[in-house]
């Protein structure tokens, strides 16, 4: 059974985003001395577009680096609607070493912080038992921009998703080099290449903080079109712990 697989030549969506994805990564110097690149890999349409665009580039004005593909599995786990193979069989095609680990979350005990962190202990454990201390996350604007009014909101602090974020507690680097990138453009590129797909089967998920304040960007849009993206850039420019309000 034939598998999608996104790759150049691109369409003209694909070739803007490869740029988006390639400034990130040159602007927050995010491959500066890596030769093992891991990614979490759930096979939704974020971390599979991320993955196409990394295996596109690596060697082409970056570094010849290796690539790994780590997929965190279970009942609840983000990746829970993709089949196993299926993921396999995109990375087997492009010569990327597949990693699978196994949540152990359960509908009596699920919810998202806990579920979180075990997720990114599989994750980094995963990354370094084949040497990387990098990973990359599919995090892409919109989330970035959620996160912002998220900390903005219940926190007061100014803060989003860091492009760039050394995790010391666990010796592993997180970069996302999606950051610049719409979701809306990731869903038309993985509807163009046939990767599309509903993967998130969390009853938690549904009625999250997140979701609500997705909700809430929704109804900024209407009056702001442009509230997504200028919140995820100001973000950028100036969200940091200097930020927080005193």
């Amino acid at each position: 059974m034939q598998v999608p697989i996104a790759q150049p030549p691109w369409s003209g969506l694909g070739k803007r985003l490869e740029s988006m994805v390639r400034k990130a990564l040159f602007d927050f110097k995010m491959l500066e001395n890596v030769s093992d690149l891991a990614i979490a890999l759930s096979g939704g349409k974020d971390s599979l577009a991320l993955l196409f665009f990394l295996h596109a580039i690596k060697g082409r004005g970056f570094s010849d680096f290796n690539l790994h593909a780590v997929h965190v599995s279970g009942e609840f786990s983000c990746g829970a609607g993709v089949n196993t193979d299926y993921l396999k069989r995109i990375c087997d095609q492009l010569n990327v070493n597949f990693i699978t680990c196994e949540s152990t979350q359960k509908l009596e005990t699920l919810e998202c912080y806990s579920c979180s962190r075990e997720r990114r202990r599989l994750l980094f454990d995963a990354c370094k038992s084949v040497g990387a201390e990098t990973i990359a996350f599919g995090h892409h604007r919109d989330d970035n921009a959620q996160t912002i009014l998220m900390n903005l909101l219940h926190k007061a602090e100014f803060a989003g998703n860091l492009p760039k974020l050394k995790m010391q507690d666990y010796g592993v680097t997180i970069i996302r080099p999606l950051i610049y990138v719409a979701e809306a453009d990731i869903r038309t590129f993985a509807q163009q290449h046939q990767f599309m797909r509903i993967t998130c089967r969390c009853p938690v998920g549904q009625t999250s903080m997140r979701k609500k304040v997705d909700t809430l960007l929704e109804e900024l849009v209407a009056l702001f079109p442009n509230a997504r993206e200028n919140i995820a850039m100001a973000g950028l420019l100036y969200g940091s712990d200097k930020a927080k309000i005193p």
